[in-house]
């Protein structure tokens, strides 16, 4: 054939049509069932996991009138986990919730006061200690990057993550937790 003829050849060939709707709305439909799936299995786990943690006491709530605020921060509650395990995140009574967060210190303990989520009051004697940490369930962040204040509950061990709006906040944050800490403790000896 010469170069013409072939040319013509191909021009009368139509292409067959390449979108078939129905094949293609079919797998949409099952990938947005499958990621439904996915999702309600997610659901069902945290569930579990705060039926597993139902033995845990309600939270406190801040005592009125408080007293006057040694330190305050502005930021992020990035979770609370069993002390120790940075990985087993406790969701029971909210306590896995993310959210913005406000922290005050004072003599009677450190108020977590967390719009849309469950406020919470840690009593100063129920302060074990507070330490800088790179990460909790969820969240990882550089060296030194969270405020880690361990605390009891009830007869759990539980530490939680904040990350203050101005991480240079976090080191005096610390020494004074551990100032309490330290005095309360020899006044009980």
């Amino acid at each position: 054939m010469t170069p013409l003829i072939a040319i013509a050849a191909g021009a009368e060939q139509k292409s067959a049509e390449v979108t078939d709707w129905a094949g293609r709305l079919g797998w949409v439909a099952g990938l947005l069932l499958f990621i439904a799936f996915v999702y309600w299995l997610m659901r069902q786990g945290w569930k579990w996991r705060g039926s597993l943690q139902s033995d845990l006491p309600e939270l406190p709530t801040a005592p009125r009138p408080a007293g006057p605020a040694k330190l305050t921060l502005s930021g992020r509650y990035h979770g609370s986990t069993t002390a120790g395990q940075w990985l087993d995140r406790i969701v029971a009574h909210g306590l896995g919730t993310r959210s913005r967060v406000e922290l005050t210190l004072t003599d009677a303990g450190l108020a977590v006061v967390r719009p849309g989520a469950n406020d919470f009051f840690v009593p100063a004697e129920a302060l074990r200690e507070a330490r800088l940490d790179k990460g909790i369930a969820g969240k990882v962040l550089a060296e030194g990057g969270l405020l880690i204040v361990t605390w009891t509950h009830g007869d759990k061990l539980l530490d939680s993550g904040f990350r203050s709006d101005r991480a240079a906040e976090h080191t005096a944050w610390v020494e004074t937790i551990n100032s309490m800490i330290n005095t309360t403790e020899g006044i009980a000896r």
